[in-house]
């Protein structure tokens, strides 16, 4: 069943085009997540679904309902969406307590007293926050209330949660527990969710589709294999994956065979539309890359300067200089070369970690 169908919306705030004709569709128990960088519109897409900003233009549905359409003057007001929405402040009454933090919207539906304790205390249960009803919410830590945050929202069964970067307020431990949690409860209760945030990992780590935003529009679909796999432009490749783009030529096309010329010399890959003589964008999956101590009889190898060797946890990032292209390398801690900055190294552009993108 379809949840959330948002067809060619369009806001403005005065002369700036905040959305330019966003469209996408979130399926029942899924979560999308809308991923770009700030001021790309995505947060007001959010807003818009959520009908705390009205569009200029479009049509948004939510399980099966019209809640807003231009074209038909309907504008459902924002407490008759089934709707609950997670924000990046938390949005807690200060001077109440937990229990009625997260009671407050089922008191403004007026649920009987007895239904409400019912209902508030499955919830509590449900983020591990039982013992704490009594509390108020300045005295939780950073998890716990957005812990309470995600409970008022799930408390009245809404439709669709909408969240907007719940977990940049976070340390980085705890945000990585809050993701692991969260996608464990969407996966028990089958939450249907639209996510908003720029981090990639969050987008990784919780996506069953995304959607890539820049500008205002949506730049690429899918999941996040797809995406990882086959980035259908730059942008979403460096977005997405933070993959290394070098600008060149196809001299080269012959039966999806292709030779790229590249500033560094001749890069051998698959590419089933590029054309001789087409300039194009490789994009370089930093994760495929090979580092090697001296060259084998294998194609698509370059020497390269290590500029920068980064330790981080399980991994080592290597950035180095290929012929004045700047070059980011990721492996993990046991497969990692040992190298120095200044070292002479040679670089390896295994088939699979090669996409030419035109954009």
């Amino acid at each position: 069943m379809t949840e959330a169908v948002i067809k060619d919306l369009k806001k403005s705030f005065g002369s700036t085009q905040a959305v330019r004709g966003v469209s996408f569709t979130v399926n029942s128990q899924k979560i999308v997540t809308l991923l770009g960088l700030s001021g790309c519109g995505k947060t007001t897409v959010l807003r818009c679904i959520a009908g705390i900003e009205e569009p200029d233009e479009g049509e948004i549905s939510i399980g099966g309902e019209v809640v807003f359409s231009s074209a038909n003057n309907i504008f459902v007001p924002p407490e008759r969406r089934g709707v609950g929405m997670v924000f990046q402040s938390y949005a807690l009454w200060p001077h109440l307590t937990v229990f009625e933090n997260i009671a407050y919207p089922l008191k403004i539906r007026k649920m009987p007293r007895n239904g409400i304790n019912k209902k508030v205390n499955e919830v509590l249960e449900l983020v591990h926050l039982s013992g704490l009803e009594d509390r108020l919410a300045p005295n939780l830590s950073g998890g716990q209330q957005q812990r309470v945050a995600l409970a008022r929202a799930l408390v009245y069964n809404p439709k669709l949660i909408l969240f907007d970067e719940p977990l940049s307020n976070l340390d980085a431990p705890l945000r990585e527990e809050m993701r692991g949690e969260l996608k464990l409860l969407q996966k028990n209760i089958g939450i249907t969710a639209i996510y908003v945030t720029h981090d990639r990992t969050e987008a990784l780590s919780l996506s069953d589709e995304l959607v890539i935003m820049g500008n205002g529009r949506v730049l690429a679909t899918g999941t996040p294999s797809e995406l990882l796999d086959n980035p259908p432009n730059s942008y979403t490749a460096i977005l997405l994956a933070g993959m290394s783009v070098i600008y060149g030529k196809i001299t080269e096309a012959n039966n999806g065979s292709v030779v790229f010329d590249a500033p560094f010399g001749k890069v051998y890959c698959k590419s089933g539309d590029a054309k001789e003589g087409e300039n194009m964008k490789l994009c370089l999956r930093v994760d495929r890359l090979n580092l090697l101590k001296a060259p084998n009889n294998k194609t698509n190898i370059f020497g390269a300067t290590i500029t920068s060797v980064t330790h981080s946890g399980y991994f080592v990032e290597y950035k180095m200089i290929l012929s004045g292209q700047a070059i980011k390398v990721v492996k993990e801690r046991e497969k990692a070369l040992p190298a120095s900055v200044g070292d002479k190294v040679y670089l390896e552009f295994p088939e699979n970690a090669c996409t030419l993108v035109r954009d």
